[in-house]
């Protein structure tokens, strides 16, 4: 399946936020990974420009808000989850695209507390 075609399906996209790199996780109604991709942190905003308005999950830290206004400018709706509320949804040993993962999957739980996100 393309990265195009499968972005169209995704309900839920989990981000994990590195130095220069964010890791992609999409997931769909059934929470099957449709997309998983590695994007620079420029070109977040080109990748997810054309994608349907969805729920998107960035796990909380120091350069995020950026990153979620940016998004939230989009027409999606950003939650972000704090690093210790995704770390039950993590299956396997540490990696990006499993913390990814996990923040997808923590940001559609409706108990799950998100840090709001702050204006510029």
């Amino acid at each position: 399946m393309s990265d195009k075609k499968a972005a169209a399906v995704a309900r839920a996209i989990g981000i994990d936020t590195g130095k220069n790199t964010l890791r992609l996780i999409g997931l769909d109604d059934k929470g099957a990974i449709v997309l998983r991709e590695k994007v620079s942190r420029g070109q977040i905003t080109v990748r997810l420009a054309n994608v349907p308005r969805c729920l998107i999950g960035i796990e909380a830290g120091m350069a995020t808000h950026y990153v979620a206004c940016e998004l939230t400018a989009l027409g999606h709706d950003v939650k972000q989850v704090p690093p210790a509320y995704a770390k039950p949804f993590r299956q396997g040993h540490k990696n990006d695209f499993r913390d990814a993962y996990a923040v997808a999957e923590a940001v559609q739980r409706p108990s799950t507390r998100c840090v709001p996100v702050k204006s510029r």
